[in-house]
């Protein structure tokens, strides 16, 4: 069976909230994980043998970063795309959107997503096998509970581009899939937004979840797990609602 629970594993967004809460199981998995963010302060305390801190929207960077983990290690048997977020940005009406306000939030979600595969798969390929998983959202299935156009809109055409790499590598032996979590308290962005529900709001919100409580970084990383472990061999281009539940 293809090793790859304790293999060579890229986690991006690993800085803090699922990323970190990914790049931990993978490590107690026996992985050796190298750990991407921009953060690179943040970065320092995730659980991993090499963290490299880099634009992950940025082309020539990525390349450059997967190649080396490549000529350390191998090869990669799992990238795991955690990066992302809404970049400190609120609902705003359209109206209001600027150009840059759109970019920076595709650039962060969809952008490094594909710089990162483009990368990753060829290695993958040379050696028959490997494992993608993309984290989505429920706002890339539904509008977003945020209100931000752009981050439904990149989490929307994170899921096409994840069923887009299933096509073209499945038959080479590397899988995508996708994670849609619900709402996770992971960060100092979803914290600021469960407190801006009020007592009255986070009781509606848990009230639409049948498991009655926010999700756990660790929800979606044992989400992923699955999605990279030798049995899901036959499971490729799925999206993973992982959201306690959502009537």
């Amino acid at each position: 069976m293809p090793r790859f629970l304790n293999g060579r594993v890229v986690v991006t967004g690993a800085a803090q909230g699922i990323g970190r809460a990914v790049a931990r199981a993978f490590g107690a998995e026996g992985a050796r994980v190298w750990a991407l963010d921009l953060d690179a302060e943040a970065l320092a305390g995730a659980d991993a043998v090499q963290r490299r801190s880099l634009d992950l929207s940025d082309r020539a960077e990525v390349h450059r970063v997967m190649a080396e983990v490549d000529a350390a290690e191998g090869g990669i048997d799992i990238l795991v795309c955690c990066a992302g977020g809404v970049r400190g940005q609120v609902g705003r009406p359209l109206a209001e959107i600027t150009e840059a306000d759109w970019q920076v939030i595709f650039q962060a979600n969809l952008e490094s997503t594909l710089w990162c595969a483009q990368a990753a798969a060829p290695i993958m390929q040379r050696a028959g096998q490997g494992r993608i998983v993309t984290i989505a959202s429920g706002a890339g299935l539904r509008p977003s509970l945020t209100g931000i156009q752009a981050y439904t809109s990149a989490k929307h055409a994170l899921v096409g581009l994840t069923k887009q790499l299933s096509f073209e590598f499945a038959r080479h032996g590397i899988t995508a899939n996708s994670v849609a979590p619900g709402f996770i308290r992971s960060n100092p962005a979803t914290e600021k937004q469960w407190a801006s529900y009020g007592p009255e709001g986070q009781a509606r919100l848990l009230e639409g979840i049948h498991c009655r409580r926010p999700g756990r970084p660790e929800d979606i990383a044992n989400a992923v797990l699955f999605f990279a472990d030798p049995a899901s061999d036959w499971v490729s281009g799925q999206i993973l609602s992982v959201d306690g539940g959502r009537s």
